[in-house]
């Protein structure tokens, strides 16, 4: 397969409504069994939610944190399927991540006020890199559906001082809404924006990562959330009022004589006689 007919599948993979993405990827690799592997590692699907017993909390399922079948918990650290030779961060950044998932927990309540966060981080040869995943779904209203997933990959390269480090953030968000109402039926809105953004910062005691990452996170995703309300919704709503009318019928009709009556009195002042 070509990189055009990849691309040309991702392609559609984004106008896709984002709440199908699971059923129409699987559709898509049965027409083209070929693009299985390039399209499962670059398509980013909505995220599972699994419940970890041992501390009774929840917590994200990706690829980052699969090893084979089995999901590593951020919370207490182990695989469920139990794995014994599972992938492990290093103590230095099992501790940051024990650090990371309590601030973007918080992070999560603040902004999303529910839902579900975590971060999962693993070793590079000159630094680390992580994931920061956030789902907030729907209350389970009938009438009003929805769902908010987010996906902050992020590469830091340490320098040797250990003072400075470069950081690269790519973002994925998916957002889809759905209403069901007497007076305007179902209506499905949805979409899913990806973005980058690098930088360098110090790092310190009063500036350590996880201020630096989460400064970056945030950022991005108020730009995400804007773009996705101003593209999206606003569109929507222009179309919208583009296409319906609050005028009453006889109010429409006193306009439309009163242009007749208007256009025939420019005609007869600008006739040939003047």
């Amino acid at each position: 397969m070509t990189d055009r007919q990849l691309d040309c599948a991702l392609d559609l993979m984004r106008r896709l409504p984002p709440q199908q993405i699971e059923k129409n990827l699987s559709d898509l690799i049965d027409l083209v069994p070929d693009l299985c592997e390039d399209l499962l590692s670059s398509v980013d699907q909505p995220l599972k939610i699994a419940r970890d017993k041992t501390v009774g909390k929840d917590y994200l399922l990706c690829d980052y944190n699969r090893d084979g079948d089995s999901y590593r918990s951020p919370w207490s650290n182990q695989y469920d399927p139990p794995l014994d030779d599972g992938a492990m961060p290093s103590d230095r950044l099992r501790r940051l991540e024990i650090e990371a998932n309590s601030a973007f927990d918080q992070y999560r309540e603040m902004y999303f006020d529910g839902g579900v966060s975590s971060v999962y981080l693993w070793d590079l040869d000159h630094g680390f890199a992580g994931v920061i995943l956030i789902k907030k779904a729907g209350d389970g209203s009938k009438r009003i559906q929805g769902c908010w997933d987010s996906i902050h990959v992020v590469e830091v390269q340490e320098k040797s001082s250990g003072r400075n480090a470069h950081y690269k953030l790519t973002s994925t968000a998916m957002l889809w809404l759905q209403t069901n109402k007497s007076s305007s039926g179902i209506m499905n809105l949805g979409g899913s924006l990806t973005r980058q953004i690098e930088m360098d910062s110090n790092v310190s005691e009063s500036n350590p990562h996880i201020i630096n990452i989460g400064r970056m996170v945030e950022d991005m995703e108020n730009k995400v959330r804007n773009t996705l309300n101003e593209i999206y919704f606003g569109k929507t709503k222009d179309i919208v009022n583009g296409l319906r009318t609050t005028m009453k019928q006889e109010d429409k009709e006193t306009r439309r004589k009163l242009q007749q009556d208007l256009s025939a009195a420019l005609k007869h002042r600008t006739g040939p006689n003047n």
